[in-house]
C-alpha cells in the first residue's frame, strides 16, 4: 500500500505527485502536483483524498 500523504503537509520530498483515494487507490480527473523543498501540498479535489510520490 503506497504512503498516502495528506493535503497541506510541508517539508516533503521535492517531485512529482499525484492525488490518490483515501485507499491509495486512482481518482478520476485527479490533480497532479509538482513542489519543490518546503513547499506544501496542495489541496486535493475532494476531502478524504492525498497524494503519492510518484516514482
Amino acid at each position: 500500500m503506497p504512503k498516502i500523504i495528506k493535503p497541506g503537509t510541508d517539508n516533503q520530498a521535492p517531485g512529482k505527485y499525484t492525488e490518490v483515494g483515501p485507499r491509495g487507490g486512482q481518482v478520476p480527473n485527479g490533480h497532479r502536483a509538482t513542489i519543490e523543498s518546503g513547499d506544501r501540498l496542495p489541496p486535493t479535489s475532494k476531502p478524504g483524498n492525498g497524494w503519492k510520490k510518484d516514482k
